[in-house]
């Protein structure tokens, strides 16, 4: 596997994914980002002026770009930690400005880059918040697979920001590239999107990047139907997203506290309001931690966790996130402590339980989702 990303003035990085993982096979970084490094040679852009870089996964344009002193944004843990790790194995110093997905752009940047988000609703939040601030000097610059740039996507830039246009295709890739029309209306950060739970007079706020944000994602939906009741204890809520299993939780157990962690900053931002609007008298049981799994939590710290993991880091699909969520869990929870965790059917949970843990055993079944339970014995 190739880990060296050329740089257009000569030399390159090494970089890695993060987690780092010897078996799965997959570059830190895709065609689009050689595609922009490429074509920013000939391009003029203010380097005097903020230079923004959005939804950078591993590190590969802001640390190729580091002598600007960029101002980063992502709304993931994991993008960060990727950024410092391999900011560390090219020597290079923290030089750049990190931004959550939350915290407000700079002022009149000369050149804003941007990897295209997967979803349309992140795409919109940044666009939104990159008409905030570009001033007409501003070159916006977006890169993605060919694939993933549509009409709609093209619709979008235009709509929020002004004249756009892309490139030919290359290795696969295409970018966008577009100015601010300054008679256009700066856009204000879009709500938060809100439905109620269906069986419950629960209203759940979902931010612009968490999963299944317009409604309940069938995994939570039948893990809900087997949580606890009236259990005291210490519980996580890992890969929480919005929140809704936790906040089931402490409806249900009053003696009970929950952490939820999830390492996108929008989802532990939207399980803060969850709580806050739902259930304001158990914030003082609620703690929120933007983490990636459970780095940094003691051993025989929690009673129960709960985890719908997901299977897939950016546009791959892999086990080695909810590999170390099991992983971590067993290492943080009491002897005694419980794993509760709901998953495909398809992909085989018990197995890794069994090796982990020792044991398993099936809570609940459907067509498509396994409920199985882990007991940490050590």
């Amino acid at each position: 596997m190739n880990h060296h990303f050329p740089l257009p003035q000569g030399g390159e990085l090494e970089l890695h994914r993060y987690p780092r993982q010897a078996r799965h096979g997959l570059q830190a970084w895709e065609a689009a980002d050689e595609y922009i490094m490429n074509e920013l040679a000939a391009l003029d852009w203010d380097r005097t002026a903020p230079l923004v870089i959005l939804n950078d996964a591993f590190g590969a344009l802001t640390l190729a770009l580091h002598q600007y002193r960029p101002h980063t944004v992502t709304d993931s843990r994991i993008a960060e930690l990727a950024l410092a790790a391999n900011a560390a194995d090219n020597h290079l110093a923290p030089d750049w400005q990190s931004l959550t997905s939350l915290e407000e752009l700079p002022e009149a940047p000369g050149l804003v880059l941007m990897k295209l988000p997967k979803s349309n609703a992140l795409l919109e939040h940044q666009l939104a918040a990159i008409s905030r601030v570009a001033g007409p000097q501003t070159l916006i610059v977006a890169g993605a697979k060919a694939r993933d740039v549509h009409n709609s996507t093209l619709r979008l830039f235009e709509q929020f920001l002004g004249p756009t246009h892309t490139s030919l295709a290359w290795k696969k890739a295409r970018l966008i590239f577009a100015r601010r029309d300054m008679t256009l209306a700066p856009s204000p950060a879009p709500a938060p999107l809100s439905w109620k739970l269906e069986g419950s007079d629960l209203t759940l706020y979902n931010h612009a990047n968490v999963f299944s944000r317009a409604s309940l994602d069938i995994g939570a939906r039948f893990m809900l139907e087997h949580l606890p009741a009236n259990r005291p204890g210490r519980v996580i809520d890992l890969g929480c997203g919005n929140g809704v299993l936790g906040l089931m939780l402490l409806a249900r157990n009053p003696q009970a506290t929950v952490t939820f962690v999830d390492e996108s900053h929008m989802a532990i931002a939207s399980a803060r309001l969850n709580v806050a609007r739902n259930l304001p008298e158990a914030m003082d049981r609620a703690r929120f931690m933007v983490n990636n799994c459970l780095d940094g939590l003691a051993p025989d710290s929690a009673d129960l966790v709960l985890c719908n993991p997901p299977f897939h880091q950016q546009q791959a699909i892999t086990d080695h996130i909810a590999w170390q969520m099991m992983t971590d869990a067993r290492r943080v929870l009491r002897r005694g402590g419980e794993l509760l965790l709901v998953g495909n059917r398809h992909l085989d949970y018990h197995h890794k339980l069994k090796r982990l843990f020792g044991n398993q055993r099936l809570v609940a079944s459907n067509r498509k989702f396994v409920i199985l339970k882990a007991i940490n014995t050590l």
